[in-house]
């Protein structure tokens, strides 16, 4: 009997496993034979985010040159690496372009007949354009994948969950907002992918509240302007006169970071240096449960403080005081933070020039303005700020902690479960929207189609409407019969509408305190709520406690990814390959 695999998820993330089955195919026996079935009702390589049917005014947030679904040197695992050439040089466009999504959708689908192609004669790749729905089958016998409106289900001997972003019922919050809608006749959009929202109901000319001021708010900001026959003069926004006008505000009240407009000359800092893998290792042989706060980011605050200071110390030195050997020799005995903030202090002369991750998090704590336009007014200093910093290589020291923050990430996702304040942090500092976004976000400003509401942003529904306000601008308040949650669905397993994930758990499967799916940092085996992982179910990607930033990532960076997918494959490939691997159907 052949052996069978099943794939649920063919996008980006299905497609690298398939890719490093293929790159690790010698593992099977010669002559076995294997099956692979890839369900998903979204095309194989781009899948549901990716597909290319979607509007080309919506960009990829990464520079052409920095996105790579393909391994190379630096990732570190036990498979081959097959390289293969980045998004800009398959679609030979400038490195510096932020593409459509549907580009990006092409060149998944390049890469998933790239790595069909690859696979041995004797391994066949089926698509099936369903929903898988359930997984069954004994712990050392053969998996039953049961698909929407299939009688029969797929016989496997492994199951690799590649869910990707799933939608998600509404928690308790949420669902009040919009039974309030369905009351009143308002219009409440809870957390989804943009591209999927119906926004036809946001009419022209009337308020609208957006709560969420991340990627998925620069969508909809797009949709409902450019997306509504809006263009742009230089920095002047032509309105058509179909837009409403967005009241956007969030825990932050900013946008997250610009995208860094400059490359890093010379030599990047010597990473890792305060969390590496020995550091790793030490935090997992620790004895009980890991606090974030307490035991990983004080080792996390030090890597990046130290990445920011060694290029600030080695390529700006007439803004510090000190030689960067001696500096680096006392940071390096520092943890007190107290102690470190008067070492840097006495070193770094202008604030600006400091790393203060609290300050960065929060920009607007204890800010208060005195009207709502002042406040506007203030947002949009705050904003060409940002702009004229990341695109000016005198403070690349902030590129040196972006190259940090990709290293510790590559480090946290050992650790498991986190918790969900890294991750955010990580996308606000790391992850925010080309330069060009933010210019466009100014324009709407001041032709005020775009209003900024402030930090700590809380909406209320009362009086037949939904009413924002925030401490930033006391006093103020806005009313409106339309809020859009401007975010993705928190990936939880207790309330995804993932019908395979929600019968996984109620199966046994264990979770996070979070809702995330707990599986084997080691190949990720789906783990029960006694800490066993199952033999024959993997899962990857953003239902599980070891999420990584992506499916893909930047070239020679390690790609934590990559290392996931590889670990996974050569785990299935040694099941299958094992005489007791291929159970009686």
């Amino acid at each position: 009997m052949r052996a069978s695999l099943v794939i649920v998820g063919a996008g980006p993330r299905g497609t690298g496993v398939l890719e490093r089955i293929a790159a690790n195919a010698a593992e099977l026996p010669p002559g076995a034979g294997l099956d692979i079935h890839l369900v998903d009702p979204y095309p194989p390589g781009p899948g549901r985010i990716w597909r290319t049917e979607q509007s080309p005014l919506l960009w990829m947030n990464s520079r052409a040159e920095d996105v790579t679904v393909f391994t190379d040197a630096s990732v570190e695992m036990a498979g081959p690496v097959r390289e293969g050439p980045t998004l800009h040089e398959w679609a030979g466009l400038d490195g510096d372009a932020f593409v459509g999504r549907p580009v990006q959708g092409s060149y998944l689908r390049w890469a998933y007949d790239r790595a069909v192609a690859a696979l041995p004669p004797d391994v066949t790749v089926h698509h099936h354009p369903y929903r898988a729905v359930r997984v069954s089958g004994p712990r050392e016998g053969r998996q039953r994948v049961w698909l929407a409106g299939r009688p029969r289900p797929l016989l496997a001997d492994a199951v690799v969950l590649t869910l990707g972003h799933l939608d998600a019922e509404p928690d308790a919050e949420q669902a009040e907002l919009s039974a309030y809608a369905r009351a009143h006749g308002l219009v409440h959009l809870p957390p989804d992918f943009t591209a999927d929202s119906d926004l036809s109901p946001l009419r022209p000319g009337e308020p609208v509240l957006v709560r969420g001021f991340g990627l998925a708010f620069v969508d909809l900001m797009v949709l409902l302007t450019e997306g509504r026959g809006g263009r742009y003069d230089g920095d002047v926004y032509v309105p058509s006169g179909r837009e409403p006008v967005l009241y956007v505000g969030s825990r932050r009240g900013v946008p997250y970071h610009s995208k860094i407009g400059y490359r890093l000359d010379g030599a990047p800092p010597p990473l890792p240096r305060f969390l590496g893998p020995a550091e790793t290792e030490a935090l997992l042989a620790r004895p009980g449960t890991l606090d974030f706060r307490r035991d990983v980011w004080p080792l996390v605050e030090k890597e990046l403080g130290f990445a920011h200071y060694h290029r600030l110390f080695t390529v700006h030195r007439e803004r510090t005081r000190l030689g960067w050997a001696a500096f680096e020799e006392r940071y390096a005995t520092v943890d007190d933070p107290a102690e470190r903030a008067a070492l840097v202090a006495a070193a770094v002369p202008d604030p600006a020039d400091r790393f203060d991750p609290a300050a960065l998090d929060r920009p607007l704590a204890g800010v208060r303005y005195g009207s709502h336009e002042a406040f506007q007014a203030g947002l949009r200093r705050y904003v060409e700020a940002d702009l004229r910093r990341r695109h000016d290589p005198a403070y690349s020291s902030d590129q040196a902690v972006f190259l940090a923050l990709l290293s510790v990430y590559g480090q946290l996702m050992r650790l498991g479960d986190i918790g969900t304040w890294w991750h955010g942090f990580f996308s606000y500092l790391a992850s925010g929207p080309p330069g060009p976004r933010l210019r466009q976000l100014l324009a709407l400003s001041r032709a005020g189609l775009v209003r900024f509401v402030g930090a700590d942003m809380s909406v209320r529904a009362e009086g037949g409407v939904f009413r924002a306000t925030s401490p930033t601008v006391p006093g103020f308040a806005v009313e409106a019969r339309a809020l859009v949650e401007a975010r993705l669905p928190e990936p939880t397993v207790a309330r995804t509408r993932d019908p395979l994930l929600r019968e996984l758990y109620a199966d046994g499967a264990a979770a996070t305190a979070d809702g995330l799916l707990r599986v084997d940092p080691a190949d990720g085996r789906v783990l029960d709520r006694s800490g066993r992982p199952h033999p024959r179910r993997f899962a990857l990607g953003p239902h599980t406690d070891v999420r990584s930033a992506g499916a893909f990532t930047r070239p020679h960076t390690g790609g934590p990814p990559f290392r996931q997918n590889d670990a996974a494959a050569r785990a299935v490939l040694e099941l299958l390959g094992a005489p007791a691997g291929r159970a009686a159907a």
